[in-house]
Parts: C-alpha cells; sequence; structure tokens
C-alpha cells in the first residue's frame, strides 16, 4: 500500500487540445507550492494528478494544494495495484481513518475509469459493501449516508473517503496577464482573486498620496497582496504617488469633477504601465452604484480613457457578497484597518454624479495631462510580494 493525494480538475478535463498545457501548468504551481514539504512522485493517472507522500506529509500537502487554481477537490488516498490481494485491508484502513464516531451508515462508490479490469463498478460496490458489512457496524445508506467509500480503478486502485472542496477555476497565466488596481479597500483584492480565478497572472497598481496617506497604508496595501499570493503567485506591485496630479486637479479643475478626473488619470497611468509591460487587460473593484464615480455615466467617462479591456468582476455584486468571499480568502480583516487611501485626499463634498465627457474633457485641457502622467510613472516605485 502506497499513500498519495489525488487532485481533481474541473473545467481543465473540457479544454480539448490545451488541456495538457492547462495541467502542466496546474503541476507547475503544485511544485512551487509543496517545495518545502517532503514528497515523492507527482503523476497523472487517467485525469487526475497525483502525489506520493510519506504520510505525516499528506495533510499538509492538501492544505497547500487547496488554493491552486484549476484543482477542484483534494483528497487523501490509499494506493494499490490491481491483484487486489490487499483490497480488503485498504478498504478498512481507509474507513477507519476517515470515520468518525457518528458516522452510521456508508455508500460505497466506484468509478471503472480502466474498462479493462475485469470487474464492473456495480459488481465492486457490491464486494466494497460485503467488506465493510461483515467487518464494522455500519449499514448501507445509498440515498443519504453519513460516509461514502470511494474506488477509481486506473492504472492503479486509488481508495479514500474524504474529498476536500479546493479553489477550481482554471491555472494561473492561462490567460494572460492583468494589472490589478489595488487600494487598501475591500473590493479590489476580492476583484483580483475573482481574476486571477480564471486564469489571469496577476501584478498590481497602487495609488497612494505620500505624506497625506502614511506609510502604514502603503504597508496595508502589501498585506493584502501577499495574502493575495497565496492564490496568485509573486505579485509585482507598482507604486505611483498621485498627489502631485491631485494638487493640480485641485488647483485647476472644479471641486466636484476632483473624483472622477482623478480616476481618469489613474487608467491613464494604468494603460500606459500595462503597454509597456505586456499586461493584457486592466482590472478594478468597481461595483455599480457604489460611490460617486461608479454610476454607469461615470464608469463610462472613466472608462473612455483604458482603450482596452478592463474587467470589473464585482459590477453587479451585493456588497455583503463581496465582503463574504473577503472573509473566505482571508483579506477582509486587513481591508478594514483605518487607514486612508488616495481617494479620501481632497475629497469633494458633493461630486458630480452624471459627468459629461465634454465637460470632463475642457476641464483637463487645463491641466498638462501627458506630463503629469510621465512624471507620476518616471518617480513609481516597484515591489515584488511572495
Amino acid at each position: 500500500m502506497e499513500r498519495v493525494v489525488s487532485l481533481s480538475l474541473g473545467e481543465v478535463m473540457l479544454k480539448g487540445n490545451n488541456r495538457k498545457s492547462f495541467i502542466d501548468q496546474i503541476i507547475k504551481q503544485i511544485k512551487r507550492s509543496i517545495s518545502d514539504i517532503e514528497h515523492g512522485k507527482i503523476y497523472i493517472d487517467m485525469g487526475k494528478i497525483y502525489i506520493s507522500a510519506p504520510n505525516d506529509s499528506i495533510d499538509k500537502i492538501i492544505e497547500k494544494t487547496l488554493d491552486i487554481f484549476g484543482i477542484v477537490y483534494a483528497s487523501p488516498c490509499i494506493k494499490i495495484n490491481k491483484n487486489m490481494e490487499e483490497f480488503e485491508e485498504a478498504i478498512l484502513k481507509s474507513l477507519e481513518e476517515g470515520l468518525d464516531k457518528e458516522n452510521k451508515t456508508f455508500k460505497a462508490h466506484c468509478k471503472r475509469s480502466d474498462k479493462s479490469f475485469p470487474i464492473k463498478s456495480m459488481d465492486l460496490n457490491r464486494e466494497i459493501g460485503a467488506i465493510v458489512l461483515k467487518n464494522t457496524d455500519l449499514t448501507v445508506d445509498v440515498h443519504n449516508p453519513d460516509i461514502y467509500l470511494y474506488c477509481d480503478i486506473k492504472k492503479d486502485v486509488y481508495i479514500y473517503t474524504k474529498k476536500h472542496k479546493a479553489r477550481g477555476g482554471l491555472p494561473l497565466g492561462t490567460n494572460g496577464k492583468g494589472l490589478l488596481l489595488l487600494s487598501g479597500g475591500i473590493d479590489s483584492p476580492v476583484a483580483g482573486y475573482m481574476m486571477a480565478k480564471r486564469g489571469i497572472k496577476l501584478s498590481a497598481l497602487h495609488f497612494h498620496s505620500y505624506p497625506f496617506t502614511s506609510k502604514r497604508a502603503e504597508e496595508k496595501v502589501h498585506n493584502l497582496a501577499r495574502i493575495l499570493s497565496r492564490y496568485s503567485g509573486r505579485i509585482k506591485i507598482y507604486s505611483v504617488n498621485l498627489l502631485p496630479i491631485q494638487k493640480e486637479i485641485n488647483k485647476n479643475c472644479p471641486e466636484r469633477e476632483m473624483t472622477i478626473i482623478s480616476r481618469r488619470f489613474m487608467m491613464r497611468i494604468a494603460r500606459k504601465i500595462s503597454i509597456e509591460n505586456g499586461y493584457k487587460s486592466i482590472i478594478t473593484g468597481e461595483n455599480l452604484g457604489q460611490v460617486a464615480s461608479q454610476t454607469i455615466d461615470g464608469l463610462n467617462v472613466t472608462n473612455s480613457i483604458a482603450d482596452m479591456l478592463v474587467f470589473r468582476p464585482l459590477i453587479g455584486m451585493d456588497k455583503i457578497d463581496i465582503i463574504n468571499i473577503a472573509n473566505k480568502i482571508g483579506t477582509y480583516e486587513t481591508s478594514i484597518q483605518p487607514f486612508e487611501d488616495c481617494c479620501t485626499v481632497f475629497l469633494p463634498k458633493h461630486p458630480v454624479l452624471r459627468p459629461k465627457p465634454e465637460d470632463i474633457e475642457a476641464s483637463e485641457s487645463l491641466l498638462e495631462v501627458e506630463n503629469l502622467v510621465e512624471s507620476a510613472i518616471k518617480e513609481m516605485k516597484i515591489v515584488e510580494i511572495d
């Protein structure tokens, strides 16, 4: 008998000619995630990834692999060969390790991927049932059992009782690279997580207004990126001081347009950084109607600057749903730490809710737009978070 971790793949198995490259990317992520844990061979057997490991490494490996996008379940398995001499021992050992005191009923669930195996799935279910009934006090319940006993017949035989739900989605990088506008709030880390789950490799752009905003606020953003990196791998952060631009807007433009013009400058800077570094999309945590700049008119005026794909995965979500995801991925407690961000600087009392493009463009004509953008990018700092 051998101990292995079984990793079930979801959407990846539907990808046809791209499947191999997707699986290769998942294996690459696995190797990176468990590099500090003792393990043996990582291999594929009929649509699942398996990791052989000593028994005391199994739980650690499962904990790490649950956060790898593309994996839907992780299970601790007992692996035996097909001569079935160890079959009964493996069944009872797996049941013993997975059984709770409250468990009274069971169901056998066999899947015969290798059709050359002489015993059909239904017959194997009956054999497993007979073994369990003979050796335990459990009874059969095919509709609502307390515990499942799984048996996968592939090149080898894998027996297990537990399926730990993983993140699912698509493996990192299989949908290119994106630049996340990462603030210190609740929304943008969730937006980054959701797009990383769809296979986008993240980098981040953070705007601050130092010294009007504190170094602690920037550290908070780095901590959020560190949490995100658990799912998305290493994150490069472009840190841009928006204060010189905000001062010019405040001096030359109507106060009520401060927020929307600032957002347009953020988009200009994000677009330029994206073009220069090969990012194919910009990702924001914007949510329709949540704040003054996120009305349909406001988003239209901001979007016209980007001239490239902008993902807004939270656009139609309720705030409570966003908070639930933030709690689930571990960013919420950091996001609510009370450090100000750049959006609070020169905040207008009555921001424009329905900006017109011609009005905003007229106000921006009073600014040296290109020089301000170039200067901001020239002075930006870059850090990498892992």
